[in-house]
Order: structure tokens, then sequence, then C-alpha cells
């Protein structure tokens, strides 16, 4: 059978062959409702899934576009570096973009990474990118979600089971016998921190007599983990937790210097804390951070090696890759300790 040409999907889609070309290289100068008919026709007539998709793509590009949440979080730094490390050895390079946490900022590099042509896209959304990223499939540039699980029968992704990181956090907690646990995190639709809350719920829930108390901050930083605190720590003695789990070490961080400058609240034995991420800080705090650890360079790693897979042969199915958390106890919440008084 003859292989399906740019002329075909023109006609089938009922638009030019510039057009066509125009959605394969230049989507922002099409309408949404355009690409969805050319997109439509291409699926139909197997034109990119077929070896087309080689010619489409970008061709002989070496570069692969990684999209992280935060620059100034080391854990996505360490992730970008394991993904550099794994693209080096293939004689490839990472473009990085950081999305800030920003709808906006993400959609940006989208297109910038799609005009130069990339070999593929690595991203830790914001959002919800499954339109873009599926146009991005049509013309032959796979991606592969960073940190964030996605469904089989879409896209493949390299994470970590956060709802077991919360539930590990939590249990370690309740296990030094704490009960009033505060959350710390957000934003509450971020997945890593709504995965993480329901670990920490399903924690207690399982424990008779504790309660959880979620303490939203608009991002996951050290100013906003310091607010979250400062205000914790305004309250009545009996109105506190006697625990606090960030959700990430930023954040945690920031609980921490609060709780320290605040003076009269000593850490771990009015308040237990741990993080999350298990970024190089967290052990050289003024308190040694409990957290939960990550393989954050690893998952960068297989992320492009999974990347380049995809690129190889467009036919093969995704991989959902999803490591196991692991809790380091330190000093912030000192193991076998008691609330004082």
């Amino acid at each position: 059978m003859r292989q399906a040409s740019i002329r075909d999907v023109a006609e089938t889609a009922g638009v030019s062959v510039g057009t066509v070309s125009n959605v394969l290289n230049n989507p922002g100068k099409v309408s949404e409702s355009t690409i969805a008919r050319v997109s439509d026709a291409i699926a139909a007539l197997g034109f990119v899934r077929n070896d087309a998709a080689r010619q489409l793509r970008g061709g002989d590009s070496r570069v692969i576009g990684l999209i992280i949440l935060d620059g100034g979080n080391p854990f996505f730094t360490d992730v970008a570096r394991g993904a550099e490390a794994a693209a080096e050895e293939s004689g490839r390079i990472i473009l990085l973009g950081n999305s800030d946490q920003l709808v906006e900022r993400e959609a940006h590099y989208l297109d910038l990474f799609d005009e130069q042509r990339v070999m593929g896209i690595l991203i830790s959304p914001v959002g919800d990118v499954s339109d873009r990223l599926r146009r991005l499939r049509l013309r032959g540039v796979p991606a592969v979600l960073v940190d964030r699980r996605a469904d089989l029968t879409e896209f493949s992704s390299v994470s970590v089971d956060d709802v077991r990181g919360g539930y590990l956090a939590t249990e370690h907690l309740l296990g030094l016998g704490r009960r009033r646990i505060a959350f710390v995190g957000g934003p509450a639709d971020l997945q890593q921190v709504a995965d993480r809350l329901a670990g920490a719920r399903d924690a207690v829930a399982a424990t008779p007599g504790a309660t959880l108390e979620v303490v939203e901050i608009p991002a996951l930083t050290v100013q906003n983990g310091r607010e979250a605190a400062g205000a914790i720590a305004r309250r009545d003695a009996a109105d506190r937790p006697d625990a606090i789990f960030a959700a990430n070490d930023l954040a945690a961080m920031g609980v921490l210097q609060a709780l320290v400058m605040q003076g009269d609240l000593r850490v771990p034995d009015d308040v237990a804390l741990i993080g999350y991420d298990d970024i190089d800080f967290a052990r050289a705090a003024v308190v040694p951070l409990t957290s939960v650890r990550q393989p954050s360079a690893l998952i960068g790693q297989t992320a492009v090696e999974i990347l380049r897979d995809e690129a190889d042969d467009p036919e093969r199915p995704p991989r959902r890759i999803v490591f196991e958390p692991e809790l380091v106890v330190r000093e912030s919440t000192a193991a076998g300790t008691t609330p004082a008084g």
C-alpha cells in the first residue's frame, strides 16, 4: 500500500498543503479547529505514525528540552543533572526551561522547544498539557512526564510514589507519639502536593486520636514555609500542632527558621519537623532535617533513557516508572522523643 503523503492529509482535512505544513511545523499560525482537523486526518491516514515521523520531527536534532517546575529547588537541579549526564552519554544535550509553576511560562517553553525542533521533551507540568503533547507526538516529537505519573495509554512518565512518601513521613511522626499533625504545603492542585497530603491523611486515619491540619501555602518556598510557621508559633500553646510535615524541604527549612527565630518553640522537643526531597541543605540545617528522599538524579537519567527509546521507535508503548521513596531520619524528629510537657 502506498504511504500517505502530505497532499493526502491536506485533501482528507479539506485544507491546503501549506496549512498542513504549518500544523506540523508552525502550529502557532493555525487555528485550534484547523489543527484538530489536520491531526484527525494524520491519525486516520497513519501519516506520522509510520516512518514519516522521523522525517517530520527535528530530524537529526541532538537537543532534548527539559521543563522543570522550580529552578530554585535543588531537587529539580539534581533531576536536571541526572538528565544531562544521560543525554551526554548518547551525544545529546539538555536545553533547560524553568516554568516557575506558571502556566504562561510553561507554554512559552513548549513553544520555544517546538520552534527549535528538539528531539523530544521532558516536562514536570504545572497543569494539563496533554493536548499540546499529543500534537507534538503527531509530528514525531515524544514527551515524557517527569516527577508526575501519567496515564499509560497516553505518555510515559518517571516519578516517585508520593502517596507512599506522605504516608512514611506522617507514620514516622505518629510513631514518635505525635498526634496533632500539621501539613504545610501548596498549591493544593499541584499533583505532588495532593499525593503527599493523601498519604498523610491515610496515616492519620489509621491512628486513633490523631488529627491532621492542612496549612496551605501558595508555593513550596522557604519564605512561604517561614510565614506559615510564624503564624503557627503565634497561636496559644494548646492550639499548636506537635508535629509538622512540610511538602518539600524548602518549605521545611522556612518552618525551621521561623521556629528557631521565635525562640520559645524547640525542634524537635515541642514540634517535630519533617520535609520531603532530602536536598543537600536538609542535612546541613542548624537542626538537621528529617526528610523523605527521592532519587532525583535517577529520575532525570531514566526519563532521558525512555525518551531516547521512544524517539528511536515511535510505536513503542508508553512506560510508567515509579520509584519508592525512602525515609531519612535526622535530629529534627529525634526518633523516640515525645512532646515536652
